[in-house]
């Protein structure tokens, strides 16, 4: 059997934390304390907000009506394999 190359993210989170990563590609996205909370609620279900995240790109910012009004966010996809994660504020 063929062996796949592996894969190489642009950032690679420290193994003695705990991390979230893509779901398609396990590409490392936030490491545990980077999340501030567990309680918004996305267009797909439960969303998840982050200080800060790595390996991710940003689509172009536009006017969107959320629940809780009108803001201007951004989608965010990973950089690995372009699987859309959520927006930014």
């Amino acid at each position: 059997a063929a062996r796949l190359p592996p894969r190489t993210f642009r950032s690679y989170l420290p193994r003695s934390h705990r991390t979230y990563s893509c779901v398609h590609c396990r590409a490392h996205l936030a490491r545990h304390e980077e999340l501030i909370s567990k309680s918004f609620q996305g267009s797909h279900g439960r969303a998840y907000l982050f200080n800060s995240v790595v390996n991710v790109g940003c689509g172009p910012a536009e006017q969107r009506l959320l629940l809780t009004g009108l803001h201007s966010v951004a989608d965010i996809f990973c950089q690995s394999c372009k699987t859309t994660l959520g927006w930014k504020y």
